[in-house]
């Protein structure tokens, strides 16, 4: 194999894939990626066994030589990393080395054999669609902080993702609290389709989409696939019966609370400075109009905040952990939120004003 590739079109190929691959591996073919170039069509493979990225280039110019090779992926990134911007790089392999040029610079890697490099199934796709890559990733990123971690509940530990008959929705929760996004296209199925999709991969698929064009998304009994305008993304989907989200929605709340968001972030974030570090829980204090939030921690210091908001029913009390609240408030967009509970122990349910497509809920904590 053979070629001369620009820094920056290889560094961009590398740093999509490179992602899944774990530096520490019992397989050392893990640790590499695998380079296959058919032609002037240049692809580079990265993969756990779990998920596996393939991002794709079409190489200008000739004198290209075909051939496949897995080459140590965190030290060709940093070799591409360290040559100068715009640097042409040749690549040559041989037998069981690969050698790098660009200028005066010279890199021979020890390389391992292409067929021995593993592949993750494909399987059968049960449902297909095409979206917007921008419309997927808001869909990720306003759900994926509420997944659990190492949560022993393994179905936690990943994204919900349902599909029914003109939309895609994403749920998330670690059991102390749900996030929940509608996605609204036309859709041709009759059924609903759910899946999970582990918490690596809602983590990889994200910063794959951080390009603008439209994906095709492809849904099986036991994978997912993802095909973008230079990436293809696949995942193993987690086996396991998600929680009946629907049961957690607080239904009919009789209190409406509504606020301006970045006034409320600002406060909560002071406030958290001095909450218990281990649990931090802010009591939050409900009046005409008005709401004062407090916390407290081990060494008896103290944090009140009184924020102007819209509420006319009878005073109460209730406390939540501040960092749930704030996930909360730092993913919404407009300028206002609404807390809706049905009394002093109930959830909260959250919603940007502008936002009805997202729906939060927070459980409520003992101080």
């Amino acid at each position: 194999m053979k070629f001369t590739v620009p820094r920056e079109a290889i560094l961009k190929q590398l740093q999509l894939v490179v992602g899944v691959v774990e530096r520490r591996q019992t397989l050392p073919i893990l640790s590499n990626v695998l380079i296959k170039l058919d032609g002037n069509r240049l692809a580079i493979t990265g993969t756990d066994l779990e998920i596996e990225v393939v991002s794709h280039d079409n190489l200008e110019g000739d004198g290209h030589t075909s051939g496949e090779v897995t080459v140590p992926a965190r030290k060709l990134l940093d070799i591409c990393r360290s040559l100068q911007d715009k640097a042409a790089i040749s690549f040559a392999s041989d037998a069981n080395r690969i050698i790098i040029t660009s200028g005066r610079s010279k890199f021979t890697l020890s390389t391992l054999p292409a067929n021995e490099f593993p592949s993750v199934e494909q399987g059968l796709g049960e449902l297909e669609f095409e979206c917007s890559a921008t419309q997927i990733k808001q869909l990720i990123d306003g759900t994926a902080f509420a997944m659990a971690h190492q949560d022993v509940r393994y179905y936690l530990n990943g994204m919900l993702w349902e599909v029914t008959a003109g939309q895609l929705r994403a749920v998330a929760t670690d059991g102390h609290r749900l996030a929940m996004t509608t996605l609204k296209f036309a859709v041709d199925t009759e059924q609903k389709v759910q899946s999970i999709l582990p918490r690596k991969g809602v983590v990889e698929l994200s910063r794959l989409l951080a390009e603008e064009g439209s994906v095709r998304v492809v849904i099986g009994d036991n994978h997912m696939r993802v095909k973008g305008t230079d990436f293809f993304f696949t995942s193993k989907l987690v086996d396991g019966a998600y929680p009946d989200y629907d049961r957690v929605l607080p239904k009919d709340g009789s209190l409406c609370i509504k606020g301006d968001i970045e006034v409320l972030r600002h406060a909560f974030s002071r406030t958290a400075i001095l909450s218990n570090e281990k649990y931090r829980g802010v009591r939050l204090a409900f009046s005409e109009n008005l709401l004062t939030m407090s916390a407290t921690n081990p060494e008896q210091e103290e944090a009140e905040e009184e924020v102007e908001v819209s509420y006319s029913g009878e005073p109460f009390e209730i406390g939540f952990n501040v960092n749930y609240i704030l996930d909360v408030l730092n993913t919404l967009g407009g300028e206002s939120v609404s807390f809706t509970l049905s009394g002093a122990n109930s959830s909260a349910l959250l919603e940007g004003e502008s936002d009805k497509d997202s729906v939060y809920v927070i459980m409520p904590m003992r101080l």
